[in-house]
């Protein structure tokens, strides 16, 4: 027996105030915000914070082309280079690092590691849609990757080729946010390990 949950009778359970709420929230695409007002109007009832989640997205579903979704980062070479360029230091190396949340799973973020001062700018953060349609656009294959983690290698490559600096991506092939990092070392020949 399949155990299927009636959204539309939670939604309706909630109040009209509530519902207008989270409406706005997914309008303005704040998922986020919209799953914690579901969920804090809701948890007296029952209602989970899986479940929250899930009945924001049949919001965002329900609302469809009307949600205005936080646009893709560029991942074109002339954007992306102008970003490099509002780096606080000297670009030293373009990293492509894993990171993740619940609503995104894994995504890539793009950036450029700066010296004098030592930090880490971030240049474009790439979700799985984000690389979808960077891909798209270019026609280029993925090959074995995942499509972000193809985009970011593309544009990554491109960008510092086009600065000169090396181009670093731990783990290109599987989601990894505690793969090494090129400031410490992971960088290749040229950069060796620090003790």
């Amino acid at each position: 027996m399949t155990n299927t949950i009636d959204w539309t009778g939670w939604w309706e359970s909630l109040p009209e105030g509530i519902r207008r709420q989270v409406d706005g929230y997914v309008l303005q695409d704040r998922r986020m915000y919209a799953v914690r007002t579901v969920w804090q109007a809701g948890r007296a009832h029952g209602l989970g914070l899986n479940e929250a989640q899930e009945l924001v997205h049949t919001r965002y579903e329900a609302l469809g082309d009307r949600v205005a979704l936080t646009p893709d980062s560029p991942l074109d070479l002339e954007s992306l280079a102008a970003r490099a360029s509002g780096a606080p230091g000297r670009v030293a190396a373009i990293e492509a690092v894993w990171d993740g949340d619940t609503v995104h799973d894994w995504f890539v973020l793009l950036l450029a590691v700066t010296e004098d001062p030592p930090t880490d700018y971030e240049l474009a953060t790439v979700y799985w849609r984000t690389g979808l349609r960077a891909l798209e656009d270019s026609e280029a294959d993925a090959g074995a990757l995942d499509p972000h983690a193809a985009a970011a290698t593309r544009a990554g490559t491109a960008l510092a080729e086009h600065l000169g600096v090396p181009f670093h991506f731990a783990s290109p092939g599987t989601p990894d946010d505690e793969a090494p990092r090129w400031r410490d070392g992971a960088g290749g020949p040229d950069r060796p390990a620090t003790p």
